[in-house]
């Protein structure tokens, strides 16, 4: 069994506003060092395959077609055995 850790997160050229909210929050908490904060979602996906290229593959399809709107968002992700 493979594990695919994906990360999708909004492009750099759109603003962020839950961003936004987290790095006032954390500023008015007292934690001054903060510049900035984007928010994105983690997805963790177990996968019924052994070879890692066809698990790749998978979870590339995965996140064109659902996982990831490609105006707004970009996506990485990792594939580790479990």
């Amino acid at each position: 069994m493979l594990k695919a850790e994906i990360f999708v997160y909004l492009k750099k050229s759109i603003s962020d506003p839950p961003g936004i909210a987290v790095l006032n929050s954390l500023k008015s908490l007292g934690f001054e060092n903060v510049e900035k904060v984007r928010m994105g979602k983690y997805i963790v996906v177990y996968l019924n395959e052994s070879d890692i290229e066809k698990a790749k593959e998978e979870v590339k399809l995965m996140c064109e077609k659902l996982l990831c709107n490609p105006v707004m968002e970009e996506y990485k992700f990792n594939i580790s055995e479990e």
